[in-house]
C-alpha cells in the first residue's frame, strides 16, 4: 500500500490515499477498476482522467513486474524531481524565498494555466515507453521554460501536462498578461515541436491550454518552494475545465481573464458555455495573438483618455527643460512617483505636444515582464532611430541601418555585422565574428554609444522617452546610464519615468533633474471624477467617497469608476451617469486589488499615512 500512496502523492492526488487504503485497493488492483468504479469512489472527472492516463503510461501489471517495478515512480510521470525547488530557476526561487514572509496568509489575485496533450493515451500507445518519455521530457521542458520566462511557477505536473500559477507566490500586478504571454510562447514552441514529431515519428501531437483568473489565499511556503494555498470559488477548476474544451493548438481563457488583458491581446469571443461542476454558464475567449496595446496608457488611450487635470506645474517644468535642450544644453528629466500617480500620462501629454510642434520623439518602453528580455527598450529606441518597422524585411532593415550609420559616423560601418546581429537582422553572408560574450557586449555598447552621440550631436532637437524604467532589464539599464552621459551638451531631452524603488545612479549628474509626482489635490481629483461620471445629484456622496478612497491617485480613480460602470452600479452615458447602488455594496476592481497586492512588500517604504490607505482600505475588498 505504501507504493500506491507514494505514487498518488507523485501525481498530486494525496487526497485520495485514504480512499484507496479504506477500500484495500493496491496498485495491482487499480488497473482493473473501470472509470465508473473510480467515480463511485468519489474521484472527480479530471482526476479520473489523470489516473487512467498515468496507468496507461505505466503499462500492465505484467509489464511492471518484468521491469521489476511494483508501482510507477514519480520520475516516470514527471520531468523533474517532485520538489519545486528542483525545477524552479534560481533567480525565481530566491525571489520567492525572500518575499514568502509577506506572502503567507495573504489573499492574492492569480491567473491559473493548465496545459495538456490532447489524446495522449493514444499517442503513448504508438511508441515504446522510453521513446514516449523522451517526447514528454522535451514537451515539459518547453512548457516550463515559457512559464518561468514570465515568472510564473509550475505548481503541479500531471501525467501529460502542467498546472502553473501567475501572481503567487510571486505577486505581479500584470499576472494575467504574463500568463497570456507564456501561453503564446508555449504554443509557438510546441507547434514547432509538433512539426518535428510529425516528420520524425509520425505523431499527430497537439497541446491545449486554458486560463482563468481568480483569488487564492497563500498558505505556508516551504524551503523546497512547495506552496500551500486555498483557491477561492472555482478559480482552479474553471481553468482546468476551460483547457479541456479547447482544441489542440488553441488557448482558451475565461471572461475574468479577458477583462484583465483586453486590449493587450487579440481575443476571439467563442461564446457562452456550461462547464461541468459550475452552475452558471461562462463566456469563453480564444487567445489568438498579442494586441496593439503594450501598456496601461495604451489601453486607456484606445478606450478614450480621461481629462488631463492637476499637472500644470509639472508640465511647466518639462517645458523649461525642453527649452534648455533646444539651446544645446542637453537635459535628462526623471519623473518619479508611486504606482498609479500618472507618470506615463504626464509623459504622454508632453511628447504629444512635442510631436505637434514638429520635434522628433523616440520612445522605448519597459513592460513588467521585460526584466527577463534583454535590451527590449533599447532595441525599440534604435529601431525608431533607424526607421525600422515591423513590415521591413531583414534586408531592408540592414539597408536602413547601414545608410543611417554612414550619415552619422563612417567609422562605424566596419562594425555593421555586430549591429545587424544585435538588431535581429543578421546578414548570413557576412556574420558577426565569434568573440567572447563580455567583449562583444563592450563592443556593442561602444557602437551604440557612438551612434547615439552622433545622432544627438546634430543640431536637431530630439526628445527620447523611456517609460517605466523601474522594470528595465540589467543590460538596458547599463546603456541608459551611457545615454544619460551622452545627452550632456546636445540638442536633446532624455525623459525617464520610474517608481521610487528604482535606483537612479545618474542622479548627481549636473544636467539631470528629478520631477516628483504627487497625488492630485482634492479639487483636481473631483474635476477628474466629474469629467468621467457627471454631476447628477445621486453622485454627490459617491464623488466625495471616491476622492477619499483613492487619496488623489488617478489610476485608482479611473479604474474604480470604470468598474462601477461595467458592473452597472453606474448607469447612463460618459459624463452623465447616475448611481443605482448603495455605497456600502461597492467593491474594489480586481485589477486594482492586483495592483495593490503586488505592491504590499514595498509599501513599508511609504509614509505611514499612505501605508494605512493602501493596506487598510483596499486589500479587504469592500469599500465601505
Amino acid at each position: 500500500m505504501s507504493d500506491i500512496s507514494s505514487w498518488l502523492s507523485s501525481l498530486g492526488l494525496d487526497r485520495y490515499i485514504e480512499v484507496f487504503v479504506d477500500n484495500d485497493i493496491d496498485f495491482e488492483v487499480l488497473p482493473e477498476l473501470t472509470e465508473h468504479e473510480l467515480e463511485r469512489l468519489g474521484i472527480s472527472l479530471g482526476h479520473r482522467k489523470k489516473l487512467l492516463k498515468a496507468l496507461a503510461a505505466a503499462g500492465t501489471p505484467k509489464e511492471r513486474r518484468e521491469n521489476n517495478s511494483v508501482a510507477p515512480t514519480a520520475a516516470q510521470f514527471k520531468p523533474r524531481d517532485s520538489s519545486p525547488r528542483s525545477y524552479t530557476p534560481k533567480h525565481l526561487a530566491d525571489k520567492i524565498l525572500q518575499s514568502r514572509a509577506a506572502l503567507e496568509g495573504e489573499r492574492k489575485q492569480v491567473t491559473v494555466l493548465f496545459a495538456d496533450i490532447q489524446g495522449s493515451l493514444q499517442l503513448a500507445g504508438q511508441l515504446d515507453p522510453e521513446a514516449w518519455h523522451q517526447v514528454l521530457d522535451r514537451y515539459f521542458s518547453l512548457l516550463t521554460d515559457a512559464v518561468h520566462r514570465f515568472e510564473g511557477t509550475v505548481n503541479q505536473y500531471t501525467g501529460d501536462g502542467i498546472m502553473a500559477l501567475f501572481g503567487a507566490p510571486i505577486a505581479h500586478e500584470d499576472h494575467a498578461q504574463r500568463a497570456c504571454y507564456a501561453a503564446l510562447q508555449a504554443r509557438a514552441a510546441l507547434a514547432r515541436y509538433a512539426d518535428e514529431l510529425r516528420l520524425t515519428l509520425g505523431l499527430s501531437f497537439g497541446t491545449r491550454i486554458g486560463l482563468n483568473s481568480g483569488e487564492v489565499i497563500v498558505g505556508r511556503i516551504g524551503d523546497d518552494l512547495r506552496m500551500d494555498y486555498t483557491a477561492q470559488g472555482a478559480t482552479v477548476g474553471t481553468a482546468q475545465r476551460i483547457e479541456q474544451i479547447a482544441a489542440a493548438g488553441t488557448i482558451f481563457l475565461s471572461h475574468t481573464t479577458q477583462r484583465l488583458v483586453e486590449g493587450y491581446f487579440r481575443l476571439r469571443n467563442v461564446g457562452n458555455t456550461q462547464l461541468a461542476g459550475i452552475s452558471e454558464s461562462i463566456r469563453v475567449y480564444e487567445l489568438e495573438d498579442v494586441g496593439a496595446s503594450r501598456t496601461r496608457i495604451d489601453v486607456a488611450a484606445a478606450r478614450g483618455l480621461s481629462r488631463f487635470v492637476g499637472r500644470h506645474d509639472e508640465m511647466q517644468g518639462l517645458e523649461a527643460a525642453l527649452g534648455r535642450a533646444a539651446n544645446g544644453h542637453g537635459q535628462v528629466v526623471g519623473v518619479v512617483g508611486d504606482p498609479g500617480q500618472g507618470k506615463s500620462r504626464l509623459c504622454l501629454e508632453f511628447v504629444q505636444q512635442c510631436r505637434a510642434r514638429g520635434f522628433q520623439v523616440i520612445e522605448g518602453r519597459c513592460p513588467a515582464h521585460g526584466r527577463n528580455i534583454p535590451y527590449l527598450p533599447i532595441l525599440e529606441i534604435y529601431r525608431a532611430y533607424f526607421g525600422i518597422t515591423l513590415a521591413d524585411t531583414p534586408e531592408l532593415a540592414r539597408q536602413k541601418i547601414a545608410g543611417s550609420l554612414v550619415l552619422l559616423d563612417t567609422a562605424l560601418t566596419a562594425r555593421l555585422p555586430d549591429l545587424f546581429e544585435f538588431m535581429g537582422v543578421g546578414d548570413p553572408r557576412n556574420p558577426a565574428p565569434s568573440i567572447d560574450g563580455e567583449l562583444r557586449q563592450r563592443q556593442l555598447f561602444d557602437i551604440l554609444h557612438r551612434a547615439y552621440q552622433a545622432h544627438h550631436a546634430q543640431r536637431k532637437l530630439v526628445v527620447t522617452l523611456i517609460d517605466d524604467l523601474h522594470w528595465v532589464d540589467p543590460g538596458s539599464n547599463a546603456f541608459v546610464e551611457q545615454m544619460v552621459t551622452a545627452t550632456a551638451n546636445s540638442h536633446s531631452l532624455l525623459l525617464l519615468n520610474f517608481r521610487p524603488e528604482y535606483s537612479a545612479s545618474f542622479a548627481r549628474k549636473p544636467h539631470y533633474q528629478q520631477l516628483p509626482l504627487v497625488p492630485l489635490g482634492a479639487a483636481a481629483a473631483r474635476e477628474l471624477i466629474a469629467s468621467l461620471i457627471g454631476t447628477d445629484p445621486s453622485l454627490s456622496a459617491l464623488l466625495d467617497r471616491v476622492v477619499e478612497w483613492t487619496a488623489g491617485n488617478p489610476f485608482f480613480t479611473e479604474e474604480i469608476v470604470q468598474s462601477l460602470i461595467e458592473t452597472e452600479h453606474l448607469v447612463g452615458r460618459p459624463g452623465a451617469y447616475r448611481l443605482v447602488t448603495e455605497l456600502g455594496r461597492l467593491q474594489v476592481p480586481v485589477n486594482v486589488q492586483d495592483f495593490l497586492a503586488s505592491q504590499v512588500p514595498s509599501l513599508t517604504m511609504m509614509p505611514v499615512d499612505m501605508l494605512s490607505f493602501h493596506v487598510d482600505q483596499y486589500l479587504p475588498v469592500t469599500l465601505s
